[in-house]
C-alpha cells in the first residue's frame, strides 16, 4: 500500500483546517493580535438576551458653520433575565459633548457630569443596587462607551446624547463626517489593556460583510446662510430635498443603503460663488463671553521654484489592512510616487508586527527607482501586528540627504492602533526635522489617529474612503505641498479686549481653509481684529470689525467649542495626563466629557432584582475590513463552505485509503 494518499490528506488537514484551529481567542498575552474578539454569547438566547441594542439614530442640524447633533440609543430586553449592556462607539473628533439623558417609559433622567471615577463608583452601585443607570465615558477623543445597568425584561430605553462641532471648509468645501463604527484596535505590548481607557479594545466585533445587528439611521437639515452649490455624499446612497431659496436642505439616507452604519457617513457641500462663511460670531454668556474669528487665506500662489524634497512613506501592511485597504495604499502610492520630480529623493518603509525598510537612505526619484519601489509595496499581502511606534523611530532614524532638502514623512495606514499619545509625542519631538503628514486608508478610520499625526507634524490629513477616490487623493497631496498658502501668520486684538485665544500659535496655512481662533472677550465688541501673514504674493492682511459682531443667543455653542479646543490643546495628542486637573476642571466647569469626567444617569428606583449577565453589544467591522483585522475565524465557529468540501473529500479519500489495506 502506498503511503501517498494517507500523506496527502493528513498535508490538505494541515493546510485547511490548520487555519480554523490555530487562531485561538486574542489574549492581552499575544503581542501580535488586538484584543477585540468576535461576538460570543455565553447562555444567552441567540438575538434576544444578547443583542440589547435595538437602534441608534443621529439627528444633525447645521447652521451655519456650527453643528449641532443628537444621538439617540434605544436598548431594548426581549429576553426573560434582567441584563446590563456597554457598547462602544465613535463620534467626530472635534465634538464637543455636553449632555445626555436617559428615557425609561415616560420618565426622563437629566445625567450629572462627574470626575470619572466617581461617575463609574456611582454607576457600579445602582447596579448592584438593581436601579437602571446609564454612564457615559470617554474612552479616546473620538470613542466613547455607553454603559446601561438592569435593563428589565421587556424594557426599552432611550439613551440621548448631545454634542456640538465646528465646520471649517478646505478648498471652499465644507465636510460633515459622522463615525458610525469603531474599527479593531492593535494593542501592542506597551499599552495597558486593564486601563478603563483601553478596555475598548476589547469590544466584540461580528464577521467581516455583516451590517449591523441593530437598526441605524442619520438625518441633516442644513441652513447654510446663503445659497448651496452642490451637495452629496462620497459615502452613501441619500436623498437630498432643498429649499426653495436653496440656502437650505434636508439629507436622509436611502432606504436601499445596505453598507449604513459600516462605515463613515461624510455629507459634503459647496456655498454658490465659492464662498466661506468668514467672519466673527460672539456670543455673551451670564459669566463670559466668547468669540469665534474665521479668515479666509489667499489664493493658492502658482509655485514657480520648488526645493528639492525627500519623502519617506511610512506604509501599513498588518492584518487589518489585508483586501481594500491594502488594495488602496499600493494605488495611493502608485500616483504618490509616480509624479515625484527627479529632483526629489524617497524611501518606503513598510510595518506590522516588524518594519522592513527598502533602502538605508533616501534615493533618487528616478523611473527605475519608482518601478522597484512599486514591486517592494505590491508583494504585500497584510499580516501581523500594527507596530506604529517602532515604524516612526526607525524613520526619523534614516540619515538626512545633504543640501538644502525639504524632508517630508507620508504616513499611510487605518490607523487600528492603541497606542496614539506616545506616536504624536515622537512625532513633536522631531518637529523641526521634518513635517508629517497622514493618509487614512478604510471605510471607518481612526481619525483621532490621523489628525492627530497632522497635527503634531503640523502637516495634513487626508482621508481615502475608497479605491475611486484614491487618484484624487495624491493629487491632492500634490498640489498641497507644493507651496504653503499663507506663512509667518500672527493676530492682533486692537481695542477688542480678549483674552484665553485658541490656538496660542498659528501654524502655516498649507491648505486653502480658514484660519480659526477662539476666545474671550470683556465687555462690548469693540475695536478690530488683524490677521497677517506672508503669501505667494507678498504680505497679506485681513481686518475684521469687531463692533459689527453683534452677540447673538444662538452661538451660544461657542462655550462648548472654546472648552473643546483647550481640551484637545491640554489632552488629546499629546500628554494628556500631565494636565488632568486643568482638563477635569474644564470638564466640570463646561458641562463636557472628556478623558477625565463622565456623564451618569440613575433612575431612583430599584424596579427589580440587580443584572448578573453582562452584554458586549458586538460593532459590524467597517466595510472593506477583514476578519484577520481580529484574528481571523475563533475556535467554535462555524466553518466556512470551501472548508466543510475540503475535509468531506478528505475523508473520502482517508476511506479509499483504508479499503485498500490488507485484511
Amino acid at each position: 500500500m502506498s503511503k501517498q494518499p494517507l500523506l496527502l490528506a493528513f498535508a490538505a488537514i494541515g493546510l485547511v483546517v490548520g487555519p480554523v484551529f490555530a487562531e485561538p481567542p486574542p489574549t492581552a498575552s499575544d503581542p501580535d493580535k488586538t484584543l477585540s474578539p468576535f461576538f460570543v454569547v455565553e447562555g444567552g438566547k441567540p438575538g434576544v438576551d444578547a443583542l440589547p441594542l435595538e437602534s441608534t439614530h443621529a439627528s444633525v442640524h447645521v447652521t451655519g458653520v456650527i453643528a449641532d447633533v443628537t444621538v439617540e440609543q434605544v436598548y431594548k430586553n426581549g429576553g426573560d433575565q434582567t441584563l446590563s449592556a456597554r457598547y462602544v462607539f465613535p463620534a467626530s473628533t472635534r465634538a464637543a459633548v455636553y449632555g445626555m439623558k436617559m428615557t425609561i417609559g415616560s420618565r426622563v433622567i437629566e445625567a450629572k457630569i462627574k470626575e470619572r471615577e466617581e461617575a463609574k463608583a456611582e454607576y457600579e452601585e445602582a447596579k448592584r443596587e438593581g436601579k437602571t443607570a446609564s454612564l457615559l465615558e470617554e474612552d479616546r477623543p473620538n470613542v466613547f462607551s455607553m454603559s446601561v445597568a438592569n435593563i428589565q425584561p421587556k424594557d426599552r430605553i432611550a439613551v440621548e446624547l448631545h454634542y456640538t462641532e465646528l465646520l471649517v471648509p478646505t478648498d471652499g468645501t465644507y465636510e460633515l463626517v459622522y463615525p458610525t463604527v469603531v474599527g479593531p484596535r492593535y494593542v501592542s505590548g506597551n499599552v495597558d489593556g486593564g486601563d478603563s481607557h483601553n478596555q475598548f479594545t476589547a469590544a466584540p466585533f461580528t464577521h467581516e460583510g455583516k451590517g449591523p445587528t441593530y437598526q441605524f439611521g442619520v438625518d441633516v437639515a442644513l441652513a447654510a446662510g446663503m445659497p448651496i452649490q452642490s451637495i452629496d455624499s462620497p459615502s452613501n446612497t441619500i436623498k437630498t430635498q432643498m429649499t426653495t431659496n436653496h440656502q437650505g436642505a434636508t439629507v436622509a439616507l436611502d432606504a436601499g443603503d445596505k453598507t449604513a452604519g459600516t462605515k463613515d457617513f461624510v455629507l459634503r457641500y459647496k456655498l454658490a460663488g465659492d464662498d466661506v462663511q468668514a467672519g466673527l460670531l460672539t456670543f455673551q454668556g451670564a459669566k463670559e463671553n466668547f468669540f469665534l474669528m474665521m479668515v479666509q487665506p489667499p489664493a493658492r500662489p502658482a509655485a514657480d521654484l520648488i526645493p528639492p524634497r525627500e519623502y519617506v512613506f511610512v506604509i501599513d501592511v498588518s492584518g487589518s489592512m489585508h483586501g481594500f485597504p491594502l488594495d488602496v495604499a499600493k494605488k495611493l502610492m502608485r500616483g504618490l510616487l509616480g509624479r515625484l520630480r527627479t529632483t526629489d529623493k524617497f524611501d518606503v518603509l513598510l510595518f506590522s508586527g516588524a518594519n522592513k525598510l527598502m533602502e538605508k537612505s533616501s534615493i533618487d526619484a528616478t523611473h527605475d527607482n519608482v518601478e522597484r519601489a512599486i514591486r517592494f509595496i505590491d508583494q504585500e499581502d497584510g499580516g501581523g501586528g500594527t507596530e506604529l511606534l517602532g515604524a516612526l523611530t526607525e524613520a526619523v532614524a534614516i540619515p538626512r540627504p545633504s543640501g538644502n532638502v525639504s524632508r517630508s514623512f507620508v504616513v499611510i495606514t487605518d490607523g487600528f492602533i492603541a497606542e496614539e499619545a506616545p506616536a504624536f509625542d515622537l512625532i513633536r519631538s522631531h518637529l523641526g526635522e521634518a513635517n508629517t503628514f497622514a493618509f487614512g486608508i478604510g471605510s471607518s478610520v481612526n481619525r483621532h489617529l490621523m489628525e492627530g499625526v497632522a497635527k503634531a507634524g503640523q502637516g495634513e490629513a487626508f482621508i481615502v474612503m475608497d479605491p475611486s477616490q484614491a487618484d484624487d487623493a495624491a493629487a491632492k497631496f500634490r498640489a498641497y505641498i507644493e507651496a504653503p498658502v499663507l506663512t509667518n501668520v500672527k493676530v492682533a486684538f486692537d481695542g477688542f479686549a480678549t483674552y484665553d485665544v485658541q490656538p496660542a500659535e498659528l501654524p502655516d496655512v498649507f491648505a486653502q481653509r480658514p484660519v480659526v481662533l477662539f476666545g474671550k472677550y470683556k465687555g462690548t465688541p469693540t475695536g478690530k481684529v488683524t490677521l497677517t501673514g506672508v503669501s505667494g504674493r507678498g504680505r497679506f492682511v485681513a481686518t475684521l470689525d469687531a463692533a459689527a459682531a453683534k452677540p447673538d443667543a444662538s452661538h451660544s455653542a461657542l462655550s462648548y467649542l472654546w472648552a473643546r479646543q483647550k481640551i484637545s490643546e491640554l489632552s488629546d495628542f499629546f500628554n494628556e495626563d500631565a494636565h488632568k486637573d486643568e482638563v477635569t476642571k474644564l470638564g466640570l466647569e463646561y458641562n463636557l466629557l472628556t478623558k477625565f469626567t463622565s456623564f451618569i444617569a440613575v433612575e431612583q428606583i430599584i424596579r427589580g432584582p440587580a443584572s448578573n449577565t453582562d452584554v458586549d453589544q458586538p460593532s459590524p467591522l467597517p466595510a472593506g475590513v477583514s476578519d484577520m483585522a481580529v484574528g481571523g475565524m475563533e475556535v467554535g465557529a462555524e466553518p466556512p463552505l470551501y472548508i466543510i468540501i475540503a475535509l468531506v473529500g478528505i475523508g473520502i479519500a482517508l476511506a479509499s485509503w483504508r479499503r485498500r489495506l490488507p485484511c
